[in-house]
């Protein structure tokens, strides 16, 4: 059977670097580390890897309920700690009487020093701290030289896992059916917009598919995407959960208040 039809075929690179992954835990017995993954790359690697005893598998972002999250794969006897992952948790304060940071300014800041998204995990701002979880080969560089976001000022130390920041951003889970898996459907449901509004924003670039523009309206969703709709905020795909009697698909997703 060929793997490959179960998945798109902008996966495939993804894919053969899982099952690269694989044969060198089969063939060196060592555990193998990802970069970060978005919620549909761990969903990859989970059905890919499946409920093989002879491996372990298991993910970790750094901060609690981390979305996005490194991948660690052993042979089945390893035990795996979550202080075993190369990950760096750092922190810093910003003066916040004078700037609002959100996490747009931080993701553009760490980007605008040529670091690249996958060696980044989640990011996570309260009313006095910035958090966020990078890959610890990238942690000297990223406290040296992101001094700067919206031209202020700031510095990085490390924090232990423990002192991470829980988010408060609120995630509200709904179950609904659609008539088909197309993503200009799937918008219109889960913001309440017409199709051709839908339709019309995913042509425009207005519309993310685990972090990238999808302009195909007939673009075919699947368990785990992310998405995100300018103006109108971010939304999960948890389940396809099956039909209906009348034939449409019943979808659980989840959207950010």
């Amino acid at each position: 059977m060929d793997i490959y039809q179960h998945f798109r075929k902008e996966e495939q690179p993804f894919i053969d670097q899982v099952l690269s992954t694989r044969d060198q835990v089969d063939t060196q017995f060592v555990r193998k580390y990802s970069d970060f993954l978005d919620p549909r790359e761990q969903q990859i690697f989970q059905s890919l890897i499946g409920n093989d005893e002879q491996y372990a598998l298991e993910f970790f972002g750094g901060i609690a309920n981390a979305e996005r999250r490194q991948a660690v794969l052993a042979p089945f006897y390893e035990q795996v700690e979550e202080e075993d992952f190369p990950i760096i948790l750092l922190q810093a304060t910003y003066p916040k009487k004078f700037v609002t940071i959100e996490h747009r300014d931080v993701l553009g800041s760490f980007l605008s020093q040529g670091l690249l998204r996958r060696k980044l995990g989640d990011i996570v701002i309260d009313d006095n701290y910035i958090q966020i979880a990078v890959a610890s080969d990238i942690a000297p560089f990223v406290k040296m030289n992101f001094t700067s976001i919206k031209k202020a000022s700031i510095q990085w130390v490390e924090v232990p896992f423990d002192r991470a920041i829980t988010s408060e951003e609120q995630w509200n889970e709904r179950q609904t059916t659609v008539s088909s898996l197309r993503l200009d459907v799937l918008m219109k449901q889960i913001y309440g917009v017409s199709r051709q509004n839908a339709a019309q924003a995913i042509v425009k670039g207005h519309v993310k598919v685990n972090f990238k523009v999808v302009e195909d309206q007939a673009f075919r969703v699947e368990t785990g995407d992310m998405f995100s709709f300018r103006g109108k905020g971010r939304s999960k795909l948890l389940e396809i959960v099956g039909q209906s009697k009348k034939n449409k698909w019943i979808v659980r997703y989840q959207i950010l208040n």
